[in-house]
């Protein structure tokens, strides 16, 4: 910005030995000032300095080298500076009925107005900060597409893991929560291979603190990655799911995490009393400072099904209804609470996240300890398929979500979503994960019920398919 100034000589007495009064001129001795026909002071008419915005608008107003006395000395004399004039007020459109305006002494929309008022009074803030990411790995030492969760792999623990955690740190996400995928031969009844210290997650804990030691490891507590019947705990000859023989494998596992250098265990099981067993495990091998991160409140949900893909870890038979929360049930969360809190631990989660809002709310309320939300794999892969089927824009209704996940009450969000959303909110351009064209058509033809190599015309998402094979195969 700079001023448009007229140039108008004028004669005024001296200033403590200074021949000019007001405003003093940069360089030459001409005051430039837009003279107004008013009333003289001291024998000289008023003049009125006005400032107005340059057309070029490249740059400040000039500055005129007056000192702060001078500058003051103008204004009492009467030469005041103008400011630009205000703008007209905004016309409305033709046909708008004039009406008289309504008595309402509270407007809230007064604090929407603009986007800096709106950033000022935004209540729920979110940040890289809040989120845990959940990294699948393997033994092998490629990475492999998860058909049902695009954009994501089971990660080589020794390449691929260390390389994806490296990019969630430079964009400020430094928790991980890590769920192996276990080989058949070493899954059994009992679960034994999940407290082998020389295990796959122990040995990826001991890989990543030794790269980065700042690094806060979430680990999983549960059997039935390592449970050739895919249940969460061991099954008797006739289905029933023991609860007391479980956690006493639990407490074995969750000892080994720790051993291994695990900051966070975290309980899933949904097995009654294994908070406050694996808290007294931990202490007494002297890992008190280990934290307890309980799956509270997980409900035996329908959004877990491309989890169960990517570990390979669906029941061989039945459900979890009997060790896992009904959907149907809100009250019973605070029965879970309360005994987890009394047991010692130290987080609760919620499990899922966004159809249970509600739950979320209710521990917050109820509860002083921190409160997680897992965004669960079905969340995740509803938002992807939406986004690739351009029914939604992917990364607003991505933000949305994890904000609402906030808003409810959640201090950390365990988010698949993690890298993409920290990238977004550092400002990062986002770009598409790469994703094979021909999982893609195999998921899109078991959604639309067509074989996209008949080329069946008569189907409306033909042309759509023959789209999306295109922009990935790009």
């Amino acid at each position: 910005m700079a001023s448009s100034i007229f140039n108008a000589p004028c004669t005024v007495p001296a200033v403590k030995g200074k021949n000019y009064f007001g405003l003093k001129p940069a360089v030459n001795n001409d005051l430039r000032f837009n003279v107004g026909k008013k009333t003289s002071i001291i024998g000289c008419p008023k003049r009125v300095f006005t400032v107005r915005a340059s057309e070029k608008k490249d740059g400040p107003i000039k500055k005129l080298g007056l000192s702060d006395a001078e500058c003051e000395a103008a204004v009492v004399a009467g030469n005041v500076p103008e400011a630009p004039p205000v703008p007209p007020r905004s016309a409305a459109p033709a046909g708008t009925p004039v009406v008289p305006s309504l008595p309402l002494s509270r407007r809230p929309r007064r604090n929407r107005k603009s986007p800096v008022m709106r950033a000022s009074f935004q209540e729920t803030s979110i940040s890289p900060a809040n989120f845990v990411y959940p990294l699948f790995i393997h033994e092998g030492e490629e990475d492999t597409p998860i058909g049902a969760m695009p954009g994501c792999y089971r990660l080589g623990w020794r390449h691929g893991l260390v390389e994806e955690v490296a990019k969630a740190r430079d964009v400020g996400v430094n928790s991980i929560v890590l769920f192996p995928k276990v080989p058949d031969a070493l899954k059994s009844s009992t679960g034994d291979e999940a407290y082998n210290d020389n295990g796959l997650v122990p040995r990826a804990i001991q890989l990543l603190k030794d790269k980065y030691p700042d690094l806060v490891i979430y680990t999983d507590v549960a059997l039935d990655p390592y449970s050739s019947d895919g249940h969460d705990g061991i099954v008797r000859e006739d289905g029933v799911i023991m609860n007391d023989e479980t956690v006493y494998q639990l407490c074995k596992q969750a000892v080994s995490q720790a051993r291994a250098g695990a900051d966070v265990v975290s309980p899933s099981d949904m097995m009654d009393g294994r908070v406050g067993a694996i808290r007294k495990a931990l202490d007494a091998e002297g890992f008190q400072h280990v934290s307890i991160m309980s799956y509270t409140a997980k409900y035996a949900s329908s959004f877990y099904g491309p989890f169960r893909e990517a570990l390979e870890s669906s029941p061989r038979f039945g459900d979890k209804k009997t060790y896992q929360m009904n959907p149907a049930n809100y009250r019973e969360a605070l029965v879970e609470a309360h005994e987890d809190e009394s047991e010692g631990a130290d987080i609760l989660l919620v499990k899922p996240g966004l159809p249970y809002l509600d739950i979320i709310r209710l521990l917050r309320d109820k509860s002083p300890l921190p409160i997680a939300a897992y965004q669960v794999s079905g969340e995740y892969s509803m938002i992807k398929a939406g986004g690739v089927l351009k029914m939604i824009d992917e990364e607003r209704v991505m933000m949305e979500s994890l904000m609402c996940l906030r808003r409810a009450g959640a201090d950390i969000i365990l988010t698949y979503f993690a890298l993409q959303a920290a990238r977004c909110l550092c400002g990062e351009k986002s770009t598409p994960s790469f994703y094979p064209a021909v999982v893609l058509v195999k998921k899109l033809e078991h959604v639309l019920g067509n074989c996209a190599s008949s080329k069946n015309m008569s189907n409306p998402h033909m042309g759509l398919i023959d789209e999306l094979i295109y922009v990935f195969m790009e």
